[in-house]
């Protein structure tokens, strides 16, 4: 084990007092690595594994005023939920023989070698090479590929020289694209084969807002040239631009990712990766440095979302969500699995393991590391081992289902080895594991460091029966029926910097955090020979409006749905409204005056005309409508169609006070009927 400063030991008693306080909290979802904080991602699939490399945001010191990112990180994964931490995979100073530091990396696999493009802060970009995914990496120039005397970069003013995307097209033929501070500063430059050369001068490219992150990615046939915008909207959002070429005739799309969660609105890095037939978007944000309480400018946490394609070939807008993605296969806990291979943590570190590897190490009392999805089958695990190395009395790991105080199956005794780095495998019986389940390894023990932890598996004295494995999100159909329920969350386009996907109360999800003059859209919903009624499963805490439109933001009114406070954001009720009779297929635009959560809508044939006094449609005349039409008469909400005529209670052609007054009086059963 190696020996950490004294701020450490400000960290573990943070860290350990937390847990104490709140022995189940872990971080979300959301991050899907915590060790390190990690930013500005780049990614490559080999051998059935997804890698991603991240600039290694480096511990803030006082008074600082920048990014310190002295080295690259790798971490990958086979089923998108428990990640492999592979440590520092290149360090400039270390690793190269002209840069001072490593920004933003870009990996390209070519030649039977990956390739992995860096910046050296805004000041040139350089390559290093190796063998195999996870290093290590030597840079073979003793100068930088790209500088600013490289042919055809000048005039740049005040060019940012970092933020290398590097893409391979079907010929063969490899780009770079780099550049920031400014819509102008783009450039594109062709490799040599050798993929460490240029060739020829480096072309000019432009897109509105451009500020970083340079990225290109082919879709049938389609070029997309992705980037981070700049502050001039309020945030950076990664925004796009498509092609029939790699270096020219773009034209500006939109917004692939808007400012996600936990971010402040301040900068992002993404990269776009196909990975087992689904494409994802990889970025990052803020929210470990929050959650920990720590700094959140210089100190950022890498996020993967699930990307998907409208049928023109543009970008439906990701979703930043809370829960993550769908595990793609479970894990199989029949053979040696890394200790550093997991889906969330709590205390714990990584360092290199002189049995090859990384171990877990850094161990405290009330530590904790959660492996996602285990399989034991049907005939379940009996035993456990574990790799383990302790310069100190030792401690143990409970082996625990569900949560870090769930069911426990098993406590493994761990006892002094004589060093961190003196390896031995110790056991323990197991009980109750079947089925697939969440483990949670739980470290207990004395004060101080425990052990280090580096490989586990369980046995089994029968043949283990695997479990099918889950099945990732298809991507949305376009073209539905209006009469169908619709899901929410399968949008085909949206505009808002919030929004993401939540639970709901029936276990399934929807779409929450919505902002005023938010929209989401929902293409080529066929509404046959005519729709007249729309309902929605919703919940809010006020009482928000959902218009709804034809084919633009600004299309034809159908109708407006007065949202009725629920009581909760978690607790849902269908609501309804009478909506103008609508046929044939159209773009439809749900656009919201306030928050909200909605799980499903749909719509109906027999809405007819409703009912006089039924202003908000639901087939009832009680206090809502009352509410409904207060809030129309003090022009805080709109009525169209049915429920504007079943508002006209006196039947003069007009909604005014007095219709107000007589629906009031037919609620008190002063009045029997309408109209009068």
């Amino acid at each position: 084990m190696l020996k950490k400063i004294s701020r450490v030991w400000v960290i573990a008693f943070v860290i350990c007092f937390l847990t104490l306080l709140l022995p189940e909290k872990g971080f979300a979802d959301y991050p899907i690595f915590s060790q390190r904080y990690t930013a500005d991602p780049t990614a490559v699939v080999y051998n059935g594994r997804l890698y991603v490399y991240c600039s290694h945001d480096s511990d803030v010191t006082p008074g600082q005023s920048n990014y310190n990112i002295p080295d690259i990180t790798c971490i990958s994964t086979d089923d998108l939920k428990n990640w492999t931490d592979h440590g520092e995979v290149f360090n400039a100073k270390r690793d190269s023989q002209w840069a001072g530091v490593s920004w933003a990396p870009s990996i390209v696999y070519r030649n039977n070698k990956f390739y992995l493009y860096y910046g050296n802060g805004g000041n040139g970009i350089g390559v290093a090479v190796s063998d195999s995914p996870t290093g290590p990496f030597k840079d073979p120039l003793p100068k930088a590929l790209i500088t600013g005397n490289t042919p055809g970069v000048q005039p740049a003013p005040n060019m940012w020289l970092f933020d290398p995307g590097v893409f391979v097209d079907d010929d063969g033929q490899a780009y770079m694209y780099f550049g920031g501070n400014g819509e102008n500063n783009i450039r594109v430059i062709k490799l040599g084969s050798d993929m460490i050369s240029t060739v020829g001068s480096a072309m000019s490219m432009s897109a509105p807002r451009f500020f970083e992150a340079s990225y290109m990615h082919k879709y049938k046939g389609k070029y997309y040239f992705t980037y981070a915008s700049d502050f001039s909207q309020g945030a950076s959002k990664i925004e796009y631009m498509m092609s029939d070429s790699p270096t020219s005739g773009f034209t500006y799309k939109g917004v692939v990712l808007p400012q996600p969660p936990d971010n402040y609105n301040n900068n992002n890095h993404h990269t776009i990766v196909e990975f087992k037939g689904n494409w994802y978007c990889v970025y990052h944000n803020r929210t470990v440095a929050k959650q920990r309480g720590e700094d959140a400018v210089y100190q950022r946490n890498v996020a993967i979302d699930q990307m998907f394609y409208n049928s023109d070939g543009t970008i439906k807008q990701v979703v930043p969500t809370v829960d993550g993605l769908t595990q793609l296969k479970y894990v199989n806990p029949y053979i040696e699995n890394a200790a550093v291979t997991m889906h969330k943590e709590s205390g714990i570190e990584t360092e290199e393991c002189s049995e090859g590897g990384r171990n877990v190490s850094f161990i405290q009392n009330g530590d904790w590391i959660q492996i996602k999805g285990v399989d034991f089958g049907s005939g379940g695990a009996t035993s456990f081992e574990a790799r383990v190395a302790s310069d100190t009395e030792g401690g143990n790991i409970e082996v625990r289902l569900g949560s870090p105080t769930g069911k426990l199956i098993g406590t493994c005794k761990v006892e002094g080895t004589g060093g961190w780095q003196k390896w031995t495998t110790k056991s323990c019986s197991i009980s109750g594991a079947t089925g697939v389940h969440d483990v949670f390894f739980r470290f207990t023990g004395g004060s101080g460091y425990l052990f280090n932890f580096s490989w586990w598996k369980f046995n089994s004295d029968a043949v283990p029966t695997p479990t099918t494995s889950p099945i990732p999100s298809p991507t949305p159909v376009v073209g539905r029926s209006a009469f169908s329920r619709l899901e929410a969350e399968e949008f085909n386009d949206i505009k808002s910097s919030t929004i993401q996907t939540v639970g709901t109360a029936g276990g399934g999800s929807g779409i929450g955090y919505i902002e005023n003059g938010d929209y989401m859209v929902y293409k080529s919903i066929d509404f046959g020979t005519g729709a007249t009624k729309f309902k929605a499963l919703v919940s809010t805490t006020g009482t928000p409006n959902i218009e709804l439109r034809l084919n633009s933001p600004t299309g034809t009114l159908i109708g407006t749905l007065p949202v009725a406070s629920t009581g909760g954001f978690n607790a849902y009720e269908e609501q309804s409204c009478n909506i103008t009779k609508v046929t044939g297929k159209h773009d439809l635009y749900l656009i919201f005056s306030g928050a909200v959560n909605i799980d499903w809508f749909t719509f109906d044939e027999d809405g007819g005309t409703g009912s006089i006094g039924d202003v908000n449609g639901d087939g009832e005349i009680d206090s809502t409508d009352v509410t409904v039409l207060k809030r129309f008469l003090l022009r805080k909400t709109s009525l169209t169609g049915n429920n504007l005529s079943n508002a006209d209670t006196n039947g003069d052609g007009e909604v005014n006070s007095t219709d107000l007054t007589l629906l009031k009086r037919y609620i008190l059963r002063k009045i029997s009927s309408f109209p009068i």
